[in-house]
């Protein structure tokens, strides 16, 4: 893939048919320098297994998170409360990067680190109280290609795409409060995949 291919897709259209707001900006980075940030998100981020409450349940998960930010932000979803680190080097470039090609600044990022294709996340929304209304988060992938949905909370009505390594994926006006989204589950995929969502906490 040469660099000029890189920005095949259009950034400007939307994924979504109504209610909200996604756009797809393909990869962003040559395969080379994807490589390299995924091989030092693998090394330096303090992964941890995550944690949730489910029907009173807690349950520890095979994925592994990291929360980081600005300031020591806490953060709470699944019933539990993360703390924020520090930023990384790597991490602050990527931010950069991000808030140059949306336009919207970050202040904070949730990491996952998928193991293979049978760890993924459940139909969800991102509208937690300290993200705010409206809020715009950039998500961005390394490692293996997987597949990305959404699913309207009301009409049932489904959008799937394939999140390619080094792909920017931005969710931003109502989506959150009119779209669920999830990470599929699949038997054919072997290698990790590294996500990072930058974020805007707000009234802390």
């Amino acid at each position: 893939m040469t660099l000029e291919q890189l920005f095949d897709y259009d950034p400007g259209l939307n994924l979504l048919p109504c209610d909200g707001e996604v756009n797809y900006y393909g990869q962003i980075f040559d395969p080379q320098t994807s490589d390299f940030y995924f091989n030092r998100l693998l090394e330096s981020i303090p992964w941890k297994h995550d944690e949730a409450f489910i029907g009173g349940k807690r349950i520890v998960t095979a994925r592994k998170v990291a929360w980081i930010a600005d300031k020591s932000f806490s953060y709470t979803y699944s019933g539990t409360t993360k703390v924020a680190t520090d930023w990384t080097p790597e991490l602050l470039s990527l931010k950069s990067k991000v808030e140059q090609l949306t336009d919207t600044k970050f202040n904070s990022c949730l990491l996952n680190l998928y193991h293979n294709g049978s760890e993924g996340m459940a139909w969800h929304s991102d509208d937690e109280a300290s993200l705010g209304p409206n809020t715009t988060i950039g998500s961005l992938s390394f490692g293996a290609i997987r597949k990305f949905a959404f699913k309207h909370k009301i009409t049932k009505h489904t959008v799937s795409l394939m999140l390619e390594p080094s792909s920017l994926l931005v969710m931003k006006g109502a989506t959150q409060a009119h779209w669920y989204h999830r990470l599929l589950t699949t038997t054919t995929v072997t290698e990790p995949r590294i996500n990072l969502t930058f974020r805007s906490i707000i009234n802390q």
